[in-house]
């Protein structure tokens, strides 16, 4: 690694260490706003508060100190687990934050540019596309993953501003943009194993993705691709709810008429 390289990265670790701490907070900011306004009674609120906290702050503290050790690093004969710090949180937090009725009635409460807006965060993808032109990582994941990151960053607060304003094609344009921010990731994580060393390397072959598992490099993977995820899939859960909400007095008006 040159020293250019280091320095960047010493740069951009210093400051992603800002950010993503201040991502968590502004989720738990959000979280007890909206529990406030679904009139969850205050025992119940801070129960829920605390608890989504608690896991919250130590899932992040687990993968920075598992990160800053080289817990994810690849290496001969040396099987990373990577995939299971990315799928285990998105599969696990998903079937629980869907399943709780406290999490439920603050998400009916949130207007959803809260949750598209937050991910302004996703211009950080724009670190894959600065090492690649230091030549620190290939093109064939840097391009697609860092350049897919800034689009979805860039387009967060527009469409949150577009939905909060009641726009005519809002939930078009929310669920368009999700969708649009779920494909990225995929993508990214895809290329991030076809890239990386290992069996399933197939491209880059003459120029390993070798920083995806290094810190700092490697909270993207391990820690803000399964937060977006999950952020991703409770915003659709949001509009879907909102959705079937507002089909309801329709319903009830037709079961009235045809009886």
């Amino acid at each position: 690694m040159s020293d250019a390289v280091a320095t960047y990265l010493a740069i951009f670790g210093a400051f992603a260490g800002v950010v993503r701490p201040a991502i968590i907070v502004a989720v738990l900011v959000g979280l007890w706003v909206a529990l406030g306004r679904a009139n969850v009674g205050r025992g119940a609120r801070l129960s829920t508060w605390s608890t989504v906290a608690v896991v919250l702050i130590g899932w992040f503290a687990l993968i920075w100190v598992a990160a800053a050790s080289g817990a994810f690093q690849t290496g001969p004969g040396r099987t990373s687990p990577l995939p299971i710090a990315f799928a285990l949180p998105v599969l696990i937090g998903l079937v629980v934050l869907t399943r709780s009725q406290r999490i439920a009635a603050a998400i009916d409460a949130a207007p959803p540019s809260w949750l598209i807006g937050l991910q302004v965060y996703r211009v950080l993808g724009g670190n894959f596309l600065v090492l690649w032109a230091y030549g620190a990582v290939p093109g064939a994941f840097a391009l697609p993953a860092g350049t897919g990151d800034v689009l979805v960053g860039l387009l967060a607060l527009p469409v949150a501003f577009y939905v909060a304003a009641g726009g005519a094609h809002g939930r078009a344009a929310a669920i368009g943009w999700n969708l649009l921010g779920i494909a990225d990731l995929a993508c990214a994580l895809t290329l991030g194993v076809l890239t990386s060393p290992g069996p399933t390397q197939l491209l880059a072959l003459n120029h390993p993705n070798l920083l995806i598992s290094a810190y700092p490099t490697v909270m993207t993977p391990a820690f803000a691709v399964p937060l977006s995820l999950i952020l991703h899939g409770v915003s659709l859960w949001q509009w879907r709810r909102r959705s079937r909400r507002q089909d309801w007095p329709a319903q009830s008006a037709a079961l009235s008429t045809a009886q």
